[in-house]
């Protein structure tokens, strides 16, 4: 990719659990190497972003399903391995990262 990623981390009031994914995204992002900017939001707000990627919960992600190019479903905010496979697989998918 030529620029930066866009990446959401979503929760629905965006506060304290998206704050925890950002911080999850941020750093399993930084072990794959990959530039991204990452906020945190809530669903509403994030229903008039354009990312590249939304990080949530499946309650939330369900509702922006069609925000971004890649959505990533997760079940534990603070699980840096899982989110970096999953980041990986979709990332390699949208020819972002090889």
């Amino acid at each position: 990719m030529d620029r930066q990623l866009e990446i959401l981390a979503v929760c629905g009031v965006g506060m304290g659990s998206s704050l925890m994914l950002k911080m999850t995204a941020e750093d399993a992002l930084r072990a794959l190497g990959i530039e991204a900017r990452v906020e945190n939001t809530d669903v509403s707000t994030a229903r008039g972003m354009t990312p590249d990627v939304v990080i949530g919960q499946g309650m939330h992600t369900s509702e922006i399903a069609d925000l971004a190019p890649v959505v990533i479903t997760i079940s534990d905010f603070l699980d840096k391995e899982g989110l970096e496979v999953q980041l990986r697989e979709r990332l390699t998918e949208q020819g972002w990262l090889s």
